[in-house]
Formats: structure tokens, C-alpha cells, sequence
């Protein structure tokens, strides 16, 4: 049992910026489509509600949104459909999201070559036409400008392309061709409408010295001024693949974080873009979509800790995804395929869907932040997260206990937690078969799994402090509630004989 004891004192505060419900991140864009897709961003928004969403795919084929055709003349000529853009944006909206726009990729009649990425073939090279990609661009916000309104739509961040230092993102990982790409698109939206905020290079981790610096540097050279600079974070070694998944080691929460700050330092090196903002466009443990981990209790103790710290240095960070209708792959043969989402196919909340549901309730003042909790205090009493992340072969326990500040005398502590028996459905799959394609009753079982253990208690303050302690078992999250309680008995109530088994 690790054992672990804090004392808050009377004014004490705590640096913690909490962004967990700025963006969220999705499959491609066409995948909004499906009616499933739709079932589990509603799940998301209902109990958690992010402000933005973030995916590929918005000038791919299968939106048909950018369409050449040749004329009586044999000359080509171009005119765009935004039919399933109209869809998938309306729906976002109705669901009280904000599009973070991701431009790409390349629809195939504009592309310079074959190149593809992922099961769906989103092209990854460069457009045959520079003016040919501004127009498709400028068009497309032009045409959402016209539908939502301008003081609406120009609040919608911008981000050019995806992960251009990999060579399956961006042909050959050409670093001054995706340069190129920034400077047009970049130079084209301002000119249409200054008031977008447009940012990038959107690369994975690992390569920010070399790309972010040399990013930096060409944006000066440039005098371009972009309004944010995006990376990803995941916090994975490489991982081993066996059949359709891969297995993965975690590294340390602390680890990944410190290497998120080394893009702070960059940026900060610049006098001209000293305190810009830092997007974080994907996170997550695992970068790959046939991850267990994503489906477990550890998942979600890790990403407890890394919403802990992701708001040290940066405005936004994106989990990626909010659900598992997902294709990078090929589509899924089971509901916990180890895919990025919340909520599997199926409609069943996994554990990290509580982490950030805990996280979106913490209200208040910080009062405290240790590597397992985070405790604000909100008008009446306080609330907190935390969690008990036992990486590998690790299985310990863990008691914390609190003294806080009180100026009352009765409170109520109320305690969700999801461990590996409240909240677990993958343990409730497990235990039923592992069915590929699982009935309406087993899926009605698994979502009733998928809840967390609730407990409540009485405390008494004793010299204006009020003690608790909880305990959790390996890899569990918990949110807490403190809050005053008086008793105010009815005329002849008495709760004790009343469950008195005499009573």
C-alpha cells in the first residue's frame, strides 16, 4: 500500500490551467456521415461537451467537395459541392461544437501525385496547382462564411495540413515543400479575411527541434506571423504488433510532459513569437489505432496525469478521438479494438470517457496539485481528481488522505470512482466472450458496467480542518466532492432508527 498524506492550509494555491474541454479529435471528416458517429459525439457532448473538433479528411474524396470536369473544349474546369460539408458542419453545430479546420488532404484531381495514407486513401502530396489549392480553400470559407456568418466562422481556429515531418503524411517529409504550402495558404486566408487564425506545422512529437525551429525561422525570414503553433503528443515506446493490435510500453507522464516543453523553449528563443499560443492537435498514450491500452483502467489513470500538467505550457490539447468510428486501419472487427475513442462502437463509455468527465467538473480556485491530485476549492467546500497510475507490472494500492481548510462544521464527502471492477467494460466483454458482433443484451451489460462506484460520508471539521482519506486500487480515478452539510432533521425523523434493523 503506498501511502501518501497532504495538508492544505488557509490561502494556499496551486498552479493548474485546466483545458481539457477545448478540442476534441476525430476520424476523417467523412465518417460524420454515419448515424453511430453521430450517437457517440452525442454521448461526449452531452456529458462532457468540448468546444472544438479536430480531423483529417475535410478536402478528401469522400467529402466531394473540390470536383474537376472538362468542358466541350476538353479544358478542365472546377466547381465545388459542399453537400456533405453542409452535413457534418450543421450537425457539429447542433451539437454545440466548433470545427478547429484542418486543411487537407489532397482531393485526387488536385494532386501532383499517387501517394496515399490509411485504408480510406487520403492523398498526401502536394497540390498540382498552387492556385488551385488557395481557391479550393478560400472557397470552401467563403461558402461556410456565407451559411454561419462571419463573426461565427472566423472564430474557428485553422490549421494547415497534418503531420508533414512523416513521409506518409506529406511525400517525402519535404520539409520546404510543406513550408510552401504554409506560406500560400497562409498568405491567402489573411487576404481573405485577416480575422481567421490560422496556425501549424502540426507535427507529431519527437522532431521540434528540427522542424518547429526550422518552422520558426522561415515564418521570420517570411515575415509571416502565425497565430499558433500546433504539434501532437503520445506517449508510447515503439510498439510490438501481434495480429490485428499493438502493444505498447508507456513512458512517464513527467517524461512526455518535458518533452512537450521543449516547443515552449523554441518558441520563447524567438523575440517575434515569444508567448505565442501552443495547440496540442492530437494526444494521447498510444499513437496507434489497435491499441488495448486505450481501452483500460491504465489509459485512464495516465491521461488523469497528463491533464494534470498538458495546461502548464499550452492553450489547447486535443484528445484523440472522442469515439471509435475510426479507419486508418480498415474498419474494426470487434467493439474494444483498442481504438483512440471515449466510447467504443456499441455506445459503451470506456474509463478515460470518466477522466475527462471528472476533469471537466473541477471547478474553483487550485489549491493543490501533486503527481496523483488536483483539488480546487469551488463556493461551499472543494472538488478533485485523483488517480492511482500503476504503469506495467506495477499493482499497488494507494491511500491519500486530505487535511483542508474548514469553516464549517458538517460536510458530505461524495466519491465516483472507476477502477478494474466499477466502470470497466472491458473486464464485462472479457468475461462474456469477447463477441465480435455482441447481442443487444450484451451490449445493454456492457454499458451498464460502464459506470463508476459512487459513496458518500459524513465528516465532522475539527479545528477548522476537515481529515479524509481514500484509497484506490491500481490504476483508478476518482473525482471527489466536499461540500457543507447540516443536518435539518423533519419533525420526528431519526435517521439512526430508521435503519436501525429494529426500526
Amino acid at each position: 500500500m503506498i501511502r501518501t498524506e497532504y495538508t492544505v492550509n488557509t490561502g494556499d494555491t496551486a498552479e493548474f490551467n485546466n483545458h481539457v474541454d477545448d478540442c476534441v479529435g476525430t476520424g476523417r471528416m467523412g465518417l460524420a456521415l454515419q448515424k453511430e458517429y453521430h450517437d457517440q459525439l452525442k454521448i461526449v457532448q452531452d456529458e462532457i461537451g468540448f468546444g472544438h473538433i479536430r480531423g483529417h479528411g475535410l478536402f478528401s474524396d469522400d467529402m466531394a467537395i473540390y470536383q474537376a470536369y472538362a468542358d466541350e473544349n476538353g479544358e478542365e474546369k472546377v466547381e465545388y459541392n459542399f453537400t456533405y460539408l453542409d452535413r457534418v458542419m450543421d450537425d457539429y453545430i447542433s451539437l454545440g461544437l466548433r470545427p478547429f479546420l484542418e486543411l487537407g488532404f489532397m482531393p485526387e484531381k488536385l494532386a501532383s501525385g499517387t501517394q496515399t495514407i490509411f485504408y480510406w486513401k487520403g492523398n498526401t502530396t502536394p497540390p498540382k496547382s498552387d492556385e488551385g489549392w488557395t481557391s479550393l480553400v478560400i472557397a470552401t470559407l467563403a461558402h461556410l462564411i456565407e451559411r454561419y456568418g462571419a463573426e461565427e466562422v472566423t472564430d474557428w481556429p485553422i490549421e494547415v495540413w497534418n503531420e508533414p515531418n512523416l513521409a506518409g503524411f506529406w511525400k517525402d517529409a519535404d520539409m520546404p515543400a510543406y513550408f510552401h504550402l504554409f506560406e500560400i495558404t497562409f498568405r491567402a486566408i489573411k487576404a481573405f479575411e485577416p480575422r481567421f487564425k490560422v496556425g501549424g506545422p502540426a507535427v507529431c512529437g519527437g522532431t521540434d527541434e528540427k522542424w518547429i525551429r526550422a518552422f520558426l525561422e522561415f515564418c521570420r525570414e517570411k515575415k509571416l506571423q502565425p497565430d499558433f503553433i500546433t504539434r501532437h503528443h503520445y506517449t508510447i515506446n515503439t510498439p510490438e504488433n501481434i495480429g490485428h493490435y499493438r502493444y505498447n510500453r508507456l513512458v512517464e507522464p513527467k517524461s512526455g510532459i518535458a518533452q512537450l516543453h521543449t516547443t515552449r523553449v523554441i518558441i520563447d528563443s524567438f523575440p517575434e513569437f515569444a508567448g505565442k499560443k501552443i495547440m496540442i492537435t492530437e494526444f494521447n498514450t498510444s499513437y496507434t489505432p489497435q491499441s488495448p491500452l486505450h481501452d483500460t483502467n491504465m489509459n485512464a489513470a495516465h491521461i488523469a496525469a497528463q491533464l494534470s500538467m498538458l495546461g502548464n505550457d499550452n492553450a489547447s490539447y486535443s484528445y484523440w478521438t472522442f469515439g471509435d468510428v475510426f479507419e486508418e486501419s480498415g474498419v474494426p472487427f470487434t467493439p474494444f479494438y483498442g481504438g483512440f475513442g471515449l466510447v467504443t462502437n456499441g455506445l459503451v463509455k470506456k474509463p478515460t470517457f470518466y477522466t475527462f468527465k471528472f476533469f471537466k467538473r473541477l471547478k474553483g480556485q487550485c489549491v493543490h496539485r501533486s503527481d496523483e491530485s488536483v483539488i480546487c476549492k469551488k463556493q461551499g467546500g472543494y472538488n478533485g481528481v485523483i488517480w492511482n497510475l500503476q504503469m506495467e507490472d506495477e499493482r499497488e494500492r494507494a491511500e491519500i488522505s486530505f487535511k483542508l481548510p474548514a469553516d464549517k462544521q458538517d460536510y458530505c464527502l461524495a466519491v465516483w470512482t472507476v477502477d478494474e471492477v466499477s466502470g470497466n467494460p472491458l473486464k464485462t466483454w472479457h468475461d462474456i466472450g469477447e463477441p465480435s458482433s455482441p447481442s443487444a443484451e450484451q451490449l445493454q451489460l456492457m454499458r451498464e458496467s460502464a459506470v463508476p462506484a459512487v459513496s458518500t460520508i459524513r465528516l465532522s471539521a475539527k479545528e477548522y480542518k476537515v481529515t479524509f482519506s481514500l484509497e484506490l486500487a491500481p490504476n483508478a480515478v476518482a473525482y471527489f466532492e466536499l461540500l457543507p452539510a447540516e443536518i435539518r432533521s423533519d419533525r420526528g425523523y431519526d435517521y439512526e432508527r430508521a435503519v436501525n434493523k429494529n426500526g
